[in-house]
């Protein structure tokens, strides 16, 4: 028996009409909302942070709901993975970002460079890193700027 199917015209038509509808990613949080960050989050998440997992701890440097000292402690994580995801995560603080364009990882200075919240004054530092890959990231992020 083969596995190869040939539909009808008909059969194609029907499968176009009744076709989900695509929604916007607008559209589909608006209908599926998170719920809201309780202090019971804010407290897992507290404790999660000094886990001994770094895979754990990454999780809450990715989070939009860490607590600013949980970010700013983070950042001195000694697992590379941890501090490259909280350099990338959006609601990392400004100053949390100052701290980890001098970090020691190449790939943790990447992300901040990459980060669409970094501070103009730290891309000017990150435009004269030592890395020639965050230098290249600095730029391409800038020739991005300008063609937006």
């Amino acid at each position: 028996m083969s596995c190869i199917r040939f539909n009808t015209p008909a059969q194609r038509q029907a499968m176009r009409e009744h076709a989900p509808v695509m929604l916007t990613p607008e559209e589909a949080a608006a209908l599926h909302p998170s719920p809201p960050v309780t202090e019971s989050k804010v407290r897992r998440l507290r404790l999660l942070a000094v886990h001994e997992n770094p895979k754990i701890r990454e999780s809450v440097a990715s989070s939009y709901n860490t607590p600013d000292d949980v970010f700013v402690a983070l950042a001195s994580d000694p697992d590379d993975g941890v501090r490259a995801c909280l350099a990338r995560n959006e609601a990392a603080p400004c100053d949390v970002l100052r701290m980890l364009a001098d970090d020691r990882s190449e790939t943790v200075r990447g992300w901040v460079a990459v980060n669409y919240f970094v501070p103009e004054d730290v891309m000017g530092r990150l435009a004269d890193d030592p890395s020639r890959t965050v230098r290249n990231l600095v730029k391409w992020k800038s020739q991005l700027a300008d063609a937006g």
